[in-house]
């Protein structure tokens, strides 16, 4: 795909009484309602206001589960988030910024930011430290504005997974002690496998998913699928080899990327019948060849985009950068500015998807 250089239904709180986690009051803060929440239980309190009407994705939301085939939020509704993925923080930094966020959830109105650490391509092993704080502080600044962050550890060249197992380690440890009372995370812990067996990319997800959880034991979890994340569609399977040999976890979904002008009929098909069997984030799309780079296909796109829609699976494209291909959403340049606003910083694909975001 985008060569860049390119499960069980959880339990419902006890009934008959309020149980209040550090995440629920998290999220609750983000909306300011956390006064209204807890004066009910004081002696004497007077009874709290109405709470107002959510302001934010996060705060009328809350803690994310999986609960069937759906994500779900803290009611138990099925939701879907949609979004922007910012490009590698190595090369795109300066896109990721007070500006770009505030257009991104007030302009845009995206419910989600998936923040994307490159592993190799000059990212993360060149400096663990400095490129884990950068992914917190777009991670943390996505939060202030109310939107949910997806954590994507962007391993894309090895494409087996396995090759970085102690650095994803050392980078998810630190995520998870970081947001474990934070109910604006979803952990993507492979972006696309390839030239990899899904056994191995199983295995791979069985280690990494229990540091998670020894950290953070109820947040979603995003697994990769092989052939870089089509379900093995791009090297000749399809999702039976992950229908028949599910990840052993619960509260996960498998992610599925495509770029619409490249892959037709057979990847949305297998999208179809996948979403039917699996729970499934498309944590990665574009409206361009696999590049991401050519004409835009948007009546394929829109045909991928109501399917997600009717079926209520959740997205992020990629990608919120100036880059000078087409599958970015910002004209060249544009990062070098302080405008972000409206459509006229936009390329011809900003202004389509950010049109379906606002939708």
């Amino acid at each position: 795909m985008y060569q860049r250089t390119t499960p069980p239904t959880e339990p419902t709180p006890t009934a008959g009484r309020r149980r209040f986690t550090r995440k629920a009051l998290l999220a609750a803060s983000a909306l300011g309602v956390v006064t209204a929440l807890l004066a009910p239980v004081r002696a004497g309190a007077a009874p709290a206001p109405a709470a107002p009407t959510a302001a934010t994705p996060l705060a009328a939301n809350g803690q994310l589960r999986v609960c069937g085939l759906q994500l779900c939020n803290a009611s138990g509704q099925a939701i879907a988030l949609n979004g922007m993925s910012t490009h590698g923080t190595q090369w795109y930094a300066q896109c990721v910024t007070d500006g770009s966020l505030n257009a991104l959830a007030t302009d845009w109105r995206a419910d989600v930011l998936r923040v994307s650490t490159y592993v190799q391509e000059g990212g993360y092993e060149t400096d663990p430290a400095g490129f884990t704080a950068r992914a917190q502080k777009f991670i943390d600044a996505a939060h202030a504005r109310g939107m949910y962050a997806v954590i994507d550890w962007h391993m894309l060249t090895p494409g087996d997974p396995n090759a970085n197992l102690a650095r994803a380690k050392t980078f998810f440890t630190a995520m998870a002690k970081k947001y474990k009372d934070h109910p604006g995370v979803l952990y993507e812990i492979a972006n696309e496998p390839s030239g990899v067996s899904w056994s191995a990319i199983k295995s791979y997800s069985e280690q990494i998913i229990p540091v998670i959880r020894a950290q953070d034991p109820d947040a979603v979890v995003l697994v990769g699928t092989r052939a870089w994340s089509s379900f093995g569609v791009s090297e000749g399977s399809n999702e039976s080899e992950v229908v028949n040999n599910p990840v052993h976890a619960s509260n996960i979904m498998y992610t599925f990327h495509f770029y619409a002008a490249s892959h037709r009929e057979a990847y949305l098909a297998t999208l179809d019948r996948a979403s039917d069997r699996l729970p499934v984030f498309v944590t990665e799309f574009g409206t361009q060849n696999y590049a991401g780079e050519g004409a835009n296909d948007f009546a394929m796109s829109q045909r991928y985009l109501d399917l997600m829609k009717r079926k209520k699976i959740s997205w992020t494209n990629w990608n919120y950068s100036d880059d000078h291909r087409s599958g970015a959403v910002f004209k060249t340049g544009t990062c070098n500015g302080s405008t972000w606003a409206g459509t006229g910083v936009l390329k011809e694909a900003g202004v389509w998807i950010r049109d379906r975001i606002r939708q």
